[in-house]
């Protein structure tokens, strides 16, 4: 059969850019039946409390168009909670702005604040969406990878990256995939070329809850000449295990916010309206809500760290988010990444991602996977016991 191919062409700021590498992975776990370690989605419920406001929400008619920014109320209530928890004021009328997803804030982000040829510094290794979201600016983006083994961040090297051209900086932490929480040394030193070279600070911290063993978060927001220069994006998602809600925030003052919000407007309008209104009782649930959800991720980063040691994958146990990048090269496989990440799922059982494909740098993650471990403890049981079959049967 021939096949035809259409006529026209694609835009050339696609060049480079492909289907998210993570959501292969998770249909290729479903292909085979595979525990599904890829994807960063917890496999157990919400709060209760938050999925009766979302039946509340449907049963009492708000179904139609939000505002195009946010329902008032979940504004007001971002509003309190970064006022509670980081002492930083936005005024929820002017400054927040409900997104589908911290993707979609991230893109709107960079669209609103740099220009074709404008250069968007990322740090490696990077989430998907970074990349995407300077290419859809049509800006260059300027890769600065974070110091193996322990991933701290090289300001000089980092100097290096800005130039006249910098319109903006994406910053990650707690660390998607390292699970690093960057010092407050580090994030001085951002700050410092932030304003040396008039940069925008955009700041995915969607892990802000989701931190070990006493560290701190600090929002680039807070730090002295940042808040007027910074774009803060969280999301629902990963705190209170609605990733399937795509609910996202931006908080960014004058002009920012509103060159976020026209973006905004035109690509989706509003996010989700009833489960907007249920997203109002996430963010009234008490203080012990936070104190559990530490208290169970710490679990299961233990047992995802004894669980990678008896399957002979080298990682330090992460700091901050609920990732590991973990060295298969005790298997002695001959593969690469993306080769041992298909043969885990498929032949395994064990879905996970391929280490390189967090980097654009070539030569970096060839030896490691990623495994997301925000699962019931059972799942990371059985991926376990998968895993040490595929260990005995190689000896």
């Amino acid at each position: 059969m021939t096949t035809m191919q259409a006529p026209g062409q694609t835009s050339r700021r696609l060049g480079g850019l492909r289907e998210s590498v993570i959501r292969e992975m998770t249909r290729l776990a479903i292909e085979h039946e595979a525990i599904n370690l890829s994807q960063g989605y917890p496999d157990f419920s919400a709060p209760p409390e938050i999925l009766e406001a979302a039946h509340r929400a449907l049963d009492e008619g708000f179904n139609q168009y939000a505002v195009t920014w946010g329902v008032p109320a979940l504004r007001e209530v971002i509003s309190e909670n970064m006022r509670r928890w980081y002492g930083l004021e936005y005024d929820p009328m002017r400054h927040i702005t409900v997104t589908c997803g911290v993707t979609e804030a991230i893109i709107s982000a960079i669209m609103g604040t740099a220009n074709r040829g404008d250069e968007v510094v990322i740090i490696e290794p990077l989430h998907e969406n970074y990349a995407a979201a300077a290419a859809f600016a049509d800006a260059v983006p300027v890769y600065v990878p974070l110091e193996p083994p322990r991933y701290d961040l090289d300001l000089d090297r980092l100097r290096q990256a800005f130039s006249k051209k910098t319109a903006a900086i994406i910053l990650n932490t707690p660390h998607n995939p390292t699970g690093r929480v960057l010092t407050r040394a580090e994030m001085e030193g951002v700050a410092a070329l932030c304003r040396e070279f008039d940069a925008v600070c955009v700041t995915d911290e969607i892990y802000d809850h989701i931190i070990y063993d006493g560290r701190t978060h600090i929002p680039m927001a807070t730090l002295d000449g940042m808040y007027e220069r910074t774009i803060t994006v969280g999301g629902l998602g990963k705190t209170y295990a609605v990733t399937g809600w795509r609910l996202g925030y931006a908080c960014a003052p004058e002009p920012y916010s509103n060159a976020l919000r026209t973006v905004h407007d035109f690509t989706t309008i509003c996010a989700p309206t009833p489960l907007q209104h249920a997203a109002v009782a996430a963010f009234q649930l008490p203080d012990s809500y936070y104190e559990t959800l530490t208290r169970d991720f710490t679990r299961r980063r233990a047992k995802m760290m004894g669980m990678l040691e008896n399957a002979r994958l080298k990682a330090d146990p992460p700091e901050g988010a609920y990732y590991v990048l973990a060295d298969f090269s005790e298997w002695d496989s001959g593969m690469s990444d993306f080769e041992f990440a298909r043969y885990l799922t498929s032949e395994v059982g064990v879905a996970v991602v391929p280490g390189s494909s967090f980097y654009r740098s070539s030569g970096l993650g060839e030896r490691q996977v990623r495994l997301a471990f925000g699962k019931k403890l059972e799942t990371l049981d059985a991926a376990e016991a998968r895993l040490m079959t595929a260990v005995e049967k190689r000896r």
